[in-house]
This record gives C-alpha cells, structure tokens and sequence, in this order.
C-alpha cells in the first residue's frame, strides 16, 4: 500500500488531479448546513478538495492541514480564482489554531481517521480530543461535517475493517446522523485510471482496474453531520 503521509508531503499535485475526477461535494454539504455567509474551518484541507469548492460562498474560510506541501497548491488555486477571503496553516486536528466559538461550519474530508483508525495508538483518545476541539471552535448551533471513505472499488458501502470502529463511535458515542453516497472516479481514459489508482491506492486496485477495464472506479463515501 502507498504511503499516504508521504504522498502528502512530496506527490500533493499528482493527489489533487486524481480528486478532480471526483464530483464537487458542494451540494452534498449544503443539504445539511449552509455555506453562504458562514465562516469555514476545513479541517485536513489538503490540496483544496472542499476548500476550493466553499471557499467562493463563505465569509471567511480557514483551511488547515498536516502537509505543508498540500496547503500550497490550497493556495495556488484559490489566489488563481481570485478570492481574498481564506488563511490558511498547517496544524495539528487535536489542536486547531482558532479562537473560541469562532466559526460557523467545520468541514473534514477523508482526515480525521488517519487520527482514529483502531491501527492507530490511542486512536478514541485522539478522536475524543478532536470532537472537543471542534466543539470550542464552533459557535452554538454550528455544524460539523465529516467525510470518510466507505470503499473504493465498490458500489455499495464497503468499510475497511480498521475503520469501522472510528464510524461506530461517531454514531454511537458522539451522536452524529450518517448517510452514504457514491462519488466515483471518472478518469480520462484506462492508462490515467491505472496510474492513479497505483499511485495511492496499490498494486491490486490497479491491477483490477486494467483487468476490468475500469475508466469509471466505484468510490462510496460516509458524511457525518452533528449540530453543535
């Protein structure tokens, strides 16, 4: 399997164009809480996934992440679309650089479970941690919005085993409501569908894709929401 915290710091362009054959999750996220007008905190922002997307309809929007590497390109193409209204800086999901109750949405995109994974050592700790921290940021009535993969390669959820922990706490635990959506990959053509796909996922998605011949690759998401 790849080693995704050293895609992030080294391969952050290659990442960004394989996300950009996925839809915008811009509607997605607006049919729980609204953008316009809402001061933002995308929360492991990477390479603009969401930012770029919420960016054009918030009031402010602060987008944080591990990887400096991946924040550049962040704000490559939101200085590129001409927008004034985001900072950006790398942090840490357990100790977010923010004032007390000063947003109104935090988004995390397919981020917090690198922290929550049962792989991970004091994983419920560290969720714990990042649940508080979200909470002091928000103001009362604030919503927080989590994306997680439920599959790649699927048509139907398909959890991998070392998260499902993770999503049972956040529905069991801290009372988020859930739903999945697909939100495939639509490649250009079967050789960029190979590459990619042996880029961040490994040698038996990819060896998959050429064998099925797979221009369009199955994704299945999780989004979790809680009102604050």
């Amino acid at each position: 399997m790849p080693n995704h915290e050293q895609i992030y710091k080294t391969q952050a362009e290659q990442y960004d164009l394989m996300i950009s054959r996925q839809p915008s999750l811009l509607a997605v996220i607006e049919e729980i809480t609204p953008i316009k007008g809402q001061d933002v905190i995308d929360l492991g922002a990477g390479s603009g996934r969401l930012t770029s997307v919420l960016a054009p309809h918030a009031k402010s929007i602060l987008a944080l992440d591990a990887s400096a590497a991946m924040l550049e390109v962040n704000a490559q193409q939101l200085t590129h679309a001409g927008l004034s209204n985001w900072k950006t800086s790398v942090a840490d999901h357990r100790n977010i650089p923010a004032d007390d109750n000063c947003a109104d949405v935090i988004v995390a995109g397919w981020t917090v479970c690198y922290l929550t994974s049962s792989e991970v050592p004091n994983n419920e700790l560290n969720l714990e941690q990042i649940i508080l921290e979200m909470k002091r940021v928000l103001r009362p009535g604030g919503m927080i919005v989590i994306m997680e993969t439920m599959g790649t390669g699927y048509e139907a959820p398909h959890p991998p085993e070392f998260l499902t922990q993770y999503y049972s706490l956040l529905e069991n635990k801290y009372g988020f409501s859930h739903k999945w959506i697909r939100l495939d990959y639509q490649f250009a053509d079967l050789e960029e569908a190979e590459r990619q796909a042996r880029f961040f996922f490994g040698n038996e998605l990819a060896d998959r894709i050429v064998a099925e011949k797979l221009v369009t690759l199955p994704e299945c998401a999780g989004v979790w929401w809680l009102e604050v």
